[in-house]
């Protein structure tokens, strides 16, 4: 086998590696942008849980001292 016919072979095997890893990338790349989405629906809903328990507490807190159950 000739210099060039190796060289050529190696450069489609080099091309060939290169457009798989490219292509792993590009859905890796997908992957990270939907996990993205993901938390920021999540941040979402724990900040209106968060909200939801703190408004909670405070109309328990109000009860309690209405039903002199807590020291004013």
């Amino acid at each position: 086998m000739s210099s060039d016919k190796r060289a050529e072979v190696t450069n489609e095997l080099l091309l060939e590696t290169l457009k798989a890893i490219q292509g792993t990338l590009m859905r890796l790349v997908d992957d990270i942008h939907e996990v993205k989405e993901w938390l920021g629906i999540l941040e979402m809903q724990y900040a209106s849980l968060s909200n939801r328990m703190d408004r909670m507490d405070l109309r328990i807190e109000r009860i309690e001292r209405r039903l002199g159950l807590v020291e004013v």
